[in-house]
């Protein structure tokens, strides 16, 4: 049987301060985001980067990891899963994201 995956490693710098948000239920998440460069070779021949910004979350115990020791700046490599949710605006409208939930963070 051929089993799809949904795993997703990325490796770049923290780019935002971590904020922490305990629900009702006592769980913990931290959300942050993930800066990441991609090179582009021009029609020149010479090569440019770009930066390209990922949303990610972390529960539990590794939101607590985080939020200890994923500072701004941080070079790190992370493994996790990409999460598409939906949510409503102040206004009432729908909107959806997709974010990386890190389930594993090793920092460089």
């Amino acid at each position: 049987m051929n089993t799809l995956r949904n795993y997703v490693t990325l490796i770049g710098s923290i780019g935002s301060h971590t904020k922490i948000t305990e629900l009702d239920n006592g769980q913990r998440v931290a959300r942050f985001q993930l800066a990441t460069q991609k090179s582009l070779r021009k029609n020149n021949g010479h090569y440019t980067a770009s930066v390209e910004w990922h949303r990610l979350f972390a529960w539990g115990n590794m939101a607590q990891f985080i939020e200890k020791y994923g500072e701004k700046g941080k070079k790190v490599a992370i493994h996790g899963r990409m999460v598409q949710r939906t949510y409503l605006t102040q206004n009432g409208k729908q909107r959806s994201m997709k974010e990386v939930e890190v389930r594993q963070i090793i920092g460089l």
